[in-house]
C-alpha cells in the first residue's frame, strides 16, 4: 500500500514569475541560486508522494499591511515599472532592478531619510544587498507567496494539524521595511500575524533554515505574542546575514526574552543541529505555531556547512510539529537534485507527530 502524504500543499503557479536571472555578490553578477526550478522540483516530488495540492486563495492586504510597512510594499509594487519607464532596461541594458547606494545612518548622520526621485537613487532605501534583484515578473510572485502563505495558516486556523505553504520566493530576511537575501516579503511573519489574528493568543516561530531569519526576528523583537526561535549556521563564521542571529539578542521591551538564536559552527551535523532544535522546543508555549522550513542546511546544498542529512530534517518536523498545530513555510534550499527528497522527508516527519 503506498503512503501517500496527507499534508496539504498549498500552491500558486504565480510563484515561478520571479525571475531574478542571477545575483550581484561581491560585486559581479553570477547565475544564483533562488531559482524558479526550486518550487518546482518540490512541488513535483510532493504530487508523486500523494500530498494533496490545494490551489492558493487570494487575500486582501489586512494581515500584510499589519507586518510591513506602506512604503515597503508600493516599492515592489511599482518599482519595476518605474525602472522601465526610465529606460534603464532599454537604454543601459539593466535588466533587473539593482540598489547602488543606500542611505546608511554613517551617510546620512542623522539627516532625515528623503525619497530620492531617481528609481535607481530609491530602491537602496528599501533593498538593504545587492543580491536580491527584481524583474518584470516579481511582483506577482512575491505576492503569490504571500497568498500561499496566507492559505496554509487559514487551514490550520481551521482545524488542519499541519499545512505546508509552497512559497516562492522565501521571506525570513525581510524585515518591517525592507528586503534582502533573496527576501521580499516575510511570509512566516505573515502566516503568524494570520494565526493571531485568527485567535491564538501565542504563536511561535521556529526557524530551521541555515541562514538567521534576521527579518522574522526583527519583525516581532519587542512583542511578547510571537515567540522567535531560530537555529542556524553562526553569523559571526562568516555567514550571511552577518550582523544579526547572534545568542544574546533575546528580545527588547515586552518581548524580551521572547527571542531565541542558537547559532551553531559550520560543520555540525545532526547531532548537533538536532539538540539544538530540541533546546527551543523546550521553550515553545504556544497555541499554534509557524515553522520556517529552510532546506539549505543539507549536507549537498551549496548555501550551507551545516551538513544536515534527510534523515535529520525528518527528525526535526517530526518533533516541532508535535508542539501546536503548524503551519510550515518554504524557505531556503537549493541544492535541485535533492531538493524534493528533503521535502519529503521533512513533511513525512511531521506527518508523523499526528
Amino acid at each position: 500500500m503506498t503512503n501517500n502524504l496527507k499534508i496539504p500543499v498549498v500552491w500558486d503557479p504565480a510563484c515561478l514569475r520571479h525571475e531574478p536571472a542571477g545575483e550581484v555578490w561581491l560585486g559581479v553578477r553570477d547565475a544564483g541560486t533562488e531559482l524558479p526550478e526550486r518550487a518546482v522540483v518540490i512541488r513535483d516530488a510532493l504530487a508523486a508522494a500523494g500530498a494533496p495540492i490545494v490551489s492558493a486563495v487570494a487575500h486582501d492586504d489586512s494581515v500584510l499591511r499589519a507586518v510591513h510597512g506602506p512604503e515597503l510594499l508600493d516599492h515592489l509594487a511599482t518599482i519595476w515599472t518605474a525602472w522601465e519607464k526610465a529606460g534603464y532596461p532599454s537604454e543601459y541594458g539593466r535588466d533587473r532592478v539593482v540598489p547602488y547606494v543606500f542611505p546608511t545612518e554613517g551617510m546620512l548622520g542623522g539627516l532625515p531619510v528623503r525619497e530620492p526621485n531617481a528609481p535607481h537613487g530609491r530602491t537602496g532605501r528599501y533593498c538593504y544587498d545587492t543580491m536580491t534583484l527584481i524583474g518584470p515578473g516579481s511582483w506577482a510572485a512575491i505576492r503569490a507567496a504571500v497568498d500561499v502563505a496566507l492559505t496554509a495558516a487559514d487551514l490550520v486556523a481551521e482545524g488542519a494539524p499541519v499545512a505546508y505553504g509552497l512559497c516562492r520566493p522565501p521571506g525570513h530576511h525581510a524585515t518591517r521595511d525592507a528586503f534582502g537575501g533573496s527576501c521580499y516579503l516575510n511570509n512566516a511573519a505573515i502566516a503568524a500575524e494570520a494565526l493571531r489574528a485568527a485567535g491564538a493568543e501565542r504563536v511561535a516561530i521556529v526557524d530551521i533554515d541555515a541562514h538567521h531569519g534576521n527579518g522574522t526576528q526583527a519583525i516581532f523583537y519587542d512583542r511578547a505574542d510571537v515567540w522567535y526561535g531560530s537555529v542556524h549556521v553562526d553569523p559571526g563564521a562568516g555567514w550571511f546575514p552577518h550582523y544579526a542571529g547572534f545568542a544574546d539578542e533575546r528580545g527588547g521591551g515586552p518581548g524580551r526574552g521572547a527571542n531565541r538564536n542558537l547559532p551553531l559552527a559550520p560543520g555540525t551535523g545532526d547531532e548537533g543541529w538536532l539538540a539544538a532544535i530540541d533546546a527551543l522546543c523546550e521553550e515553545v508555549r504556544a497555541e499554534a505555531l509557524v515553522l520556517s522550513l529552510g532546506l539549505d542546511a543539507a549536507v549537498a546544498d551549496p548555501e550551507s556547512p551545516l551538513r544536515v542529512t534527510a534523515d535529520g530534517y525528518g527528525q526535526a518536523c517530526r518533533r516541532i510539529a508535535a508542539l501546536a498545530p503548524t503551519v510550515v513555510i518554504q524557505e531556503g534550499g537549493y541544492e535541485l537534485t535533492s531538493l524534493g527528497d528533503l521535502t519529503v522527508a521533512a513533511l513525512r516527519g511531521a506527518e508523523e507527530a499526528l
